[in-house]
């Protein structure tokens, strides 16, 4: 007689180890929707230490001090944003701003060109410069890393090469590049049309990233460059833009530090690439691209002007004042890649 062959037996109950959601997970998340949050609390935070430190923190000399610190910072933060959104880094950022003010000063004080032409001028050279580097990314296909590393060296050269390494007294030049340095009193603070004219690149910026199709494409680049370019969007076009965008904001950024100085020097703002990368990473913006809130490169940029504006009214030396900042890019960076691991 024979038998059948046992049944095969059944597969053992697929346990689920999937830990549930914890208040970390939540946090979690609630960074990666919102990413202007967590900039938010910590400025608010430092805001309330130092004002506890220092009595003299909020006074509107204080504030009116640390707006106008912010605004050639946070200008030259916002052209970088657009850089980092695609997954680039800019290193020429001090070195564009910095020749950009020396050609407006050189051809209104020793040409006697008129103001307003004078200014045409540093924006387009501002513009040449992004695109500059832009062509060596997107055409010779060289990393933005050593781009821009590069082309610092060249404009730093060629801004010693115009400037002749001499200063450019504002008095030589015409009223409307000095324009950005005048201030307007607001509750007792003396807030300067630079502080004003960053907050309307602000402005366009925003739109331009969230209400136009442009915006769209710098977003899906720097996310995922080849799922983009099949996507039938020309990321190759939409890079040399944003070098170029961001080029003009660097020479914006010239302007308004024409304004705070009243002259053109040709060694102002040269380490100012560092601490525009630290706004934006303060800001929320991830440096593996595709993800960040322009709004939040301003609060990074506060965050550094506080910071730094704080630990001097401690007596803080200028040594310990850098290393707290070079701590905070590193928990940035840190929270950055934890917030990236979310749960969706």
């Amino acid at each position: 007689m024979t038998t059948s062959p046992p049944a095969p037996a059944s597969p053992p109950p697929v346990i689920d180890d999937v830990r549930p959601p914890g208040p970390l997970d939540h946090l979690q998340r609630v960074l990666h929707s919102q990413a202007t949050l967590g900039p938010a609390v910590v400025l608010l935070v430092a805001v309330a230490v130092f004002a506890v430190i220092s009595p003299n923190f909020l006074g509107p000399t204080n504030i009116s001090l640390i707006l106008q610190q912010t605004a050639v910072i946070g200008t030259l933060a916002l052209g970088q944003t657009l850089i980092i959104l695609t997954a680039g880094i800019d290193l020429s950022v001090g070195s564009i701003m910095v020749l950009c003010s020396i050609v407006m000063g050189r051809l209104s004080a020793d040409l006697g060109l008129p103001g307003p032409l004078a200014l045409l001028a540093g924006l387009v050279c501002g513009t040449a410069c992004g695109l500059f580097n832009g062509l060596l990314v997107t055409r010779v296909k060289l990393p933005p890393f050593i781009v821009t590393l590069g082309s610092l060296n060249i404009f730093f050269a060629l801004n010693l090469w115009i400037s002749r390494s001499e200063t450019i007294r504002g008095v030589d030049m015409s009223d409307v590049l000095l324009w950005t340095g005048r201030v307007l009193v607001v509750g007792g603070a003396r807030v300067t049309y630079g502080s004003l004219l960053m907050l309307a690149v602000l402005g366009v910026l925003v739109y331009a990233l969230h209400a136009t199709r442009w915006g769209r494409h710098v977003y899906a680049t720097g996310d995922d460059r080849e799922a983009a370019r099949l996507s039938g969007i020309r990321t190759d076009r939409v890079l040399l833009s944003v070098y170029a965008v961001a080029g003009l904001v660097y020479a914006v950024g010239a302007w308004i530090l024409i304004g705070r100085i009243a002259s053109a020097s040709p060694q102002a703002g040269m380490m100012d690439n560092l601490d525009s990368i630290t706004a934006v990473v303060l800001g929320g913006t991830s440096l593996f691209g595709g993800r960040g809130m322009i709004v939040g490169t301003i609060m990074g940029a506060l965050i550094v002007g506080v910071c730094r504006n704080g630990l001097s009214l401690a007596g803080v030396d200028v040594l310990w004042q850098n290393f707290a900042v070079g701590v905070l890019v590193i928990l940035a960076v840190s929270l950055d890649q934890w917030i990236r691991k979310a749960r969706r």
